[in-house]
């Protein structure tokens, strides 16, 4: 399949640049997969789209403030991307690099904070290996001068308030560099209203990734290679999936980082590991049933 086949035009008002001011009241379009019919509806109507014993699966991965801004000794302006803690050298994380020129091993780098953070490696190409210059540790840099590293269509810079509204109400684990952003029309009141209509919530966590931001350049979809991203299932999930089979209940994923983690443990056995699994048109889901995706307007 040609990427071209999936173009379509999404005008750019229809893309929210701001947080809604109840996350439940987002528009919910419904698409039934059998007969083809669609429902405009809004995101706290969801109940009445699930039936009693449906299991709703949300990633509680928690995105941590990913971004800084840098200057070189030249002046030069680079932008970096924390994505993880590196093997080695110790201390130091992998990163992507926005900047002119790659960045040199050895090459000292000041933050607006006056803090120096220093190449130690590359992880490889286009991913140089960080460290802090003065043995600060680089969570606690990314505590003080980090910023969200927002989707590519929000056109606009971030502020304090998007390290809370970009989170779900339900985010737990620390390691994400983007919100699954499917979770963040769900409200605390909204989840009980669920539970107490019998639709029950199980969690998993897939850190979300730079892939996140990567866009498909092949020609052909087939060639298009998605970054591994780090997965687990606890064990009381993977009761909840099995009990809800026995009652004839549907998996519903919430998020393609949920349902790219329930469908890799569907293929591989392993609850917890990196996937690369990449779904496109002709993929035979084994585990999901149904899937609320990410939305992009108000």
């Amino acid at each position: 399949m040609r990427l071209s086949d999936l173009d379509y035009e999404l005008p750019a008002e229809l893309i929210a640049q701001e947080p809604i001011a109840n996350r439940a009241d987002a528009r919910m379009l419904v698409l039934n997969r059998r007969t083809g019919q669609i429902d405009h509806s809004r995101f706290y109507k969801l109940p009445r789209h699930l039936r009693e014993g449906d299991l709703l699966v949300l990633n509680d991965t928690r995105v941590f403030p990913a971004r800084l801004k840098a200057r070189k000794p030249s002046g030069g302006a680079v932008e970096l991307l924390l994505v993880r803690p590196a093997d080695q050298p110790a201390s130091s994380w992998i990163a992507l690099a926005r900047t002119h020129r790659p960045l040199r091993e050895g090459l000292v780098l000041t933050l607006d904070s006056g803090r120096e953070l220093r190449v130690v490696g590359h992880h490889r190409p286009g991913r140089p290996l960080v460290t802090s210059n003065d043995g600060t540790p680089l969570e606690t840099i990314l505590a003080e001068s980090g910023v969200p590293a927002l989707p590519h269509y929000i056109r606009r810079a971030p502020v304090p308030d998007d390290l809370t509204e970009y989170q779900t109400v339900y985010a737990d684990k620390l390691g994400a560099v983007a919100a699954p952003t499917a979770g963040l029309h769900f409200t605390d009141e909204l989840l009980t209203e669920l539970e107490t209509a019998g639709i029950r919530n199980a969690r998993l966590t897939l850190h979300i990734g730079p892939g996140t931001f990567t866009p498909g350049r092949a020609a052909e979809v087939e060639g298009h290679s998605m970054e591994g991203e780090w997965y687990t299932i606890p064990p009381a999930t993977i009761a909840a999936l099995e009990f809800t089979r026995r009652i004839g209940g549907r998996v519903i994923a919430v998020g393609t980082s949920s349902t790219r983690a329930l469908e890799s443990y569907a293929i591989t056995g392993d609850p917890e590991s990196f996937t690369g699994l990449f779904i496109f048109p002709g993929f035979r889901f084994k585990l999901v049933d149904a899937l609320i995706p990410r939305g992009v307007r108000t």
